[in-house]
């Protein structure tokens, strides 16, 4: 019989990683399965520009995995039962041999009341869909409340401003945005917020969300006729009820091979797992990360199914690229002590280097048997680490 390997997850993490190993693997000897839940390949970096009124490339995910022998499953993933090797879906189960777990993130409401029912986020397609009707339904003088001061929350606000300037938007942050940021980069950022005329509430924490308001820790009320929730990523339940090791947060544990430290017949790669980059810090949830933990992932699932050499790939943090609106950006890298250099782009130039990246990552997607590791990785680590993760309340 065929080694049977199940990739959880078409994403950012779970399609190169599929192409790589279908590339790379004897097809008489392994069945590659991809199970993904819907149809195409959601290029998460730029949803927020989808939710401000632009529309996105359909990618379907057949397209890209023509010719490659992949199978693709289109099926929610409901559970994962790790002793039993059995993956439950919504339209029956799935045994494996070898399983990548890739499934990404959604958004952390971090139990604040209200969020869950009347926020909108921006960490799905249909989701994005949902704000933009919304926000297509909105009246001049609308008010916008984004909360987070994250990186996905800047992109959202700003994007949301530039594109429909008539709604008056305002960023709801726990603590200052880009504080990460060098200097520079910090003046540019509030720049940006003024010439956008978006309003910034510092040092706010959220208490609750309401239909038409949001109501802060101090009791100071805030209008919203749409409220954006950007206060980071979670991890869907799955890994932590599956008998795999788990972080308090429900990341998978794995070693410097991306192999789960309980079960070794699972992988991780993406925002789902946990494991230390090359500067002594877990790796953020970002585009960036998922890639370099996805090529260590299949580096060593082939090097333990042929007897090859296993590659490691480094796992660095190189740093950060914020869209303000199309015709604007920063573009901010760190230092292996992950802080901001005082080298950084911004303007014109940032925009087209952040646009030129994500079309980059977009190319890997649609050609995930393309190239060697090697080529692949220096590829990858142009694209600086896009992450969505922000400090609210």
């Amino acid at each position: 019989m065929k080694h049977r390997i199940v990739v959880l997850g078409a994403g950012y993490a779970g399609t190169p990683s599929a192409g790589s190993l279908a590339r790379r693997l004897d097809p008489a000897e392994t069945e590659i399965t991809v199970v993904n839940a819907e149809p195409d390949f959601v290029e998460r970096t730029r949803l927020h520009q989808l939710a401000a009124g632009q529309d996105l490339k359909m990618r379907p995910l057949t397209d890209m995995f023509a010719g490659t022998g992949i199978r693709l499953r289109l099926a929610r993933v409901v559970a994962l039962d790790a002793e039993r090797k059995i993956v439950t879906l919504d339209d029956g189960e799935i045994s494996y041999d070898t399983l990548l777990y890739a499934l990404g993130s959604t958004v952390a409401d971090h139990g604040v009341p209200g969020v869950a029912e009347h926020a909108f986020h921006v960490t799905g397609r249909a989701a994005a869909l949902r704000l933009r009707d919304r926000l297509d339904g909105l009246g001049d003088g609308a008010h916008v409340l984004v909360v987070g001061e994250g990186l996905t929350g800047i992109e959202t606000a700003t994007e949301i401003a530039e594109s429909r300037p008539w709604l008056k938007v305002a960023l709801a942050a726990r603590g200052e945005p880009g504080e990460w940021l060098s200097p520079g980069a910090r003046r540019h950022l509030r720049r940006a917020f003024e010439r956008l005329g978006i309003t910034v509430h510092v040092h706010t924490l959220i208490e609750r969300v309401e239909p038409t308001r949001v109501v802060g820790a101090d009791g100071t009320v805030f209008a919203s006729d749409a409220t954006v929730w950007c206060g980071g990523f979670a991890v869907h339940p799955i890994a932590a009820g599956s008998g795999l090791e788990v972080t308090g947060t429900g990341l998978i544990v794995v070693d410097r091979g991306m192999r789960s430290v309980s079960h070794p017949d699972v992988y991780a790669a993406g925002d789902s797992v946990h494991v230390i980059g090359a500067n002594g810090r877990p790796l953020p949830m970002s585009c960036a990360s998922a890639g370099f933990t996805a090529m260590q992932a299949a580096n060593t699932i082939v090097g333990h199914l042929t007897g090859r050499k296993i590659t490691s790939v480094p796992l660095y943090y190189y740093g950060n690229h914020m869209s303000l609106g199309r015709r604007d950006a920063i573009v901010q890298p760190v230092g292996r002590d992950v802080r901001a250099t005082s080298w950084f782009l911004r303007g014109r130039t940032a925009a087209r280097v952040k646009d030129r990246i994500l079309k980059g990552a977009v190319w890997i997607m649609d050609h995930p048997t393309f190239g060697l590791p090697a080529r692949r990785h220096r590829l990858a680590t142009a694209a600086l680490t896009h992450s969505g993760e922000a400090a609210v309340a």
